[in-house]
């Protein structure tokens, strides 16, 4: 099965590790992700404001372009996957801001193509029992928190990956690839996305907010599927291991990273040397690797 596949900027650069583990693991359980031909950057931010239609021109162009080649685009990143996924809503249903848009464009696109997150792919089209029985090193004994963050889930209404409350897709993959996935109450939570351009203070907090949490629950690994958050994630740990008693730290790493590893990927090919904690003597302590 092959599908039209979006890999964006950041993917494409600081986070080839992201992109290169995700496109062995699908490989791994049946499925190709076909990179567009052409793209470009999605913009990386939704308008916020209702008449901004020049904003949606940057993630129309790359759904227009993935209708020439399928009727299903999948991407990764969490910020890529909220601005087609709302741009594609838009165009859709608003018939007067379509028709500006592919005025813009040039284009004649309407809105038809289905974007789906590679999460999606693994639960409803391949199925997590079938990601099962492809697991070659089973996460036994592996505690991991499964942090969703704001852009995969918000808005509620728009983004119908999962229930926007308690959401499992996360938690079903894991316990599919044997690990023990840990709820904690800032799964959900934002970690400061952009303010750690202009005010590390606030990253540091809510950041730090997401790693106590899962820590306190008993989480020795967090798993994300934003590029962003990752990033916030681990350049905020040092600080709080500093102003929180007991605070030891944990790796953070991609999910599609964890799952090469159950897979039986080449651990070299995963691409951890680009993160910030060692997450070997972790596995190897639990007699994963």
């Amino acid at each position: 099965m092959k599908i039209p596949y979006y890999p964006g900027c950041t993917l494409n650069t600081v986070a080839k590790n992201f992109d290169e583990s995700a496109r062995i693991s699908a490989e791994a359980v049946g499925f190709e992700m076909a990179e567009l031909k052409q793209w470009n950057c999605c913009g990386a931010t939704f308008p916020l404001t209702p008449d901004n239609v020049m904003g949606l021109t940057a993630p129309a162009k790359v759904l227009s372009n993935a209708s020439k080649e399928g009727d299903t685009l999948t991407t990764l990143c969490s910020v890529c996957y909220n601005v087609l996924k709302r741009t594609n809503k838009v165009i859709r249903d608003n018939k007067e801001k379509r028709n500006l848009i592919n005025g813009f464009i040039e284009e004649q696109y309407d809105g038809s193509v289905n974007v789906v997150h590679y999460l999606e792919v693994l639960r409803d089209k391949i199925g997590f029992d079938k990601v099962k029985e492809a697991v070659k090193r089973p996460l036994k004994g592996l505690k991991v928190g499964t942090y969703y963050g704001c852009m995969l889930l918000r808005p509620f209404e728009d983004m119908g990956i999962d229930n926007h409350e308690r959401p499992t897709i996360f938690e079903d993959l894991l316990k599919a690839l044997g690990a023990e996935p840990v709820d904690f109450p800032n799964k959900i939570e934002c970690c400061g996305a952009h303010q750690a351009m202009g005010n590390e203070d606030i990253v540091t907090r809510l950041s730090g907010n997401v790693m106590t949490s899962a820590v306190g629950r008993g989480a020795e690994l967090i798993v994300t599927s934003c590029p962003l958050c990752q990033y916030n994630l681990e350049k905020s740990q040092s600080k709080i291991a500093e102003q929180t008693s007991g605070y030891a730290g944990v790796p953070i790493v991609y999910f599609t990273q964890i799952i090469g590893v159950a897979l039986g990927q080449d651990l070299n090919a995963l691409g951890f040397e680009k993160n910030v904690s060692d997450i070997m003597p972790l596995l190897q302590k639990k007699g994963i690797v």
